[in-house]
């Protein structure tokens, strides 16, 4: 099937072609990120897995639109863009904040009969484990909760037009996970696989083995050197065990 370059724009964004029947990875983002933070994933599967890429409201080309700051309705709007990429089996890999949309969407999925065929989740402690982001912070508590994760570059934080188009979205999104609390009785027939980094100050590994109980199929964990961004530092190996799930 020939998707129509349509599909690309908003909520989808696919950097690499993949000929017909490559796996198909959907992706996304932390608090704050952004389509492109998978862009080099993309290039490293390819070109046998076609990696599909969720752009949130918010930020980049789309940070016009307003943030969406609830997990749930997030879900119900990404799931419904991800009907005409259905002609395949999905696997979805969420990071972080991520992982909670990502589950909620597989909820979903199922629900609609079309259930993934796996789940990854990263640097996130399982939907009814604790939030671990700051509630209703300062700018400054913002700026100094994002330094401390290392995930984005310092120099963008110190430029202060760049501050002010990133914020909005960084703070709508921890809003979104402080504002989240997952259904203890909420279990996918998918396997899950998780990942963490075993420095990670927002994941614990005992949180994150909790995930475990919202399957009633296979699961398993993965903990790397790193911290809540290992996944860019430990990219190589990340690469490996994505391509493992996917075959």
């Amino acid at each position: 099937m020939t998707l129509p370059e349509t599909l690309d724009s908003l909520w989808c964004r696919r950097f690499e072609p993949a000929p017909a029947g490559a796996r198909r990875l959907v992706c996304f983002p932390h608090a704050g990120g952004s389509a492109a933070f998978f862009r080099p994933l993309a290039t490293a599967l390819s070109p046998r897995a076609e990696v599909v890429a969720v752009q949130y409201p918010g930020r980049q080309d789309r940070r016009l639109e307003p943030v969406v700051d609830d997990i749930r309705h997030l879900a119900e709007e990404i799931t419904a863009a991800l009907a005409p990429w259905s002609d395949a089996p999905l696997t979805l890999f969420g990071h972080s904040m991520g992982a909670l949309v990502a589950f909620e969407v597989a909820l979903r999925l199922e629900r609609d009969g079309r259930p993934p065929a796996r789940l990854l989740v990263s640097g996130r402690s399982a939907p009814t484990g604790p939030a671990g982001v700051p509630i209703d912070p300062t700018d400054e508590e913002l700026v100094a909760d994002i330094k401390r994760l290392n995930g984005t570059e310092a120099w963008m934080l110190a430029d202060p037009d760049l501050l002010e188009m990133i914020l909005p979205a960084v703070r709508g999104d921890y809003r979104a996970v402080a504002g989240y609390r997952g259904s203890p009785d909420a279990v996918l027939s998918s396997p899950i696989s998780a990942l963490l980094g075993d420095s990670d100050p927002r994941a614990a590994v005992d949180e994150v083995r909790r995930w475990s109980a919202h399957t009633s199929g296979a699961f398993d964990l993965t903990v790397l050197p790193g911290g809540h961004f290992y996944l860019v530092d430990r990219a190589a190996e990340v690469i490996d065990l994505l391509r493992t799930r996917l075959e």
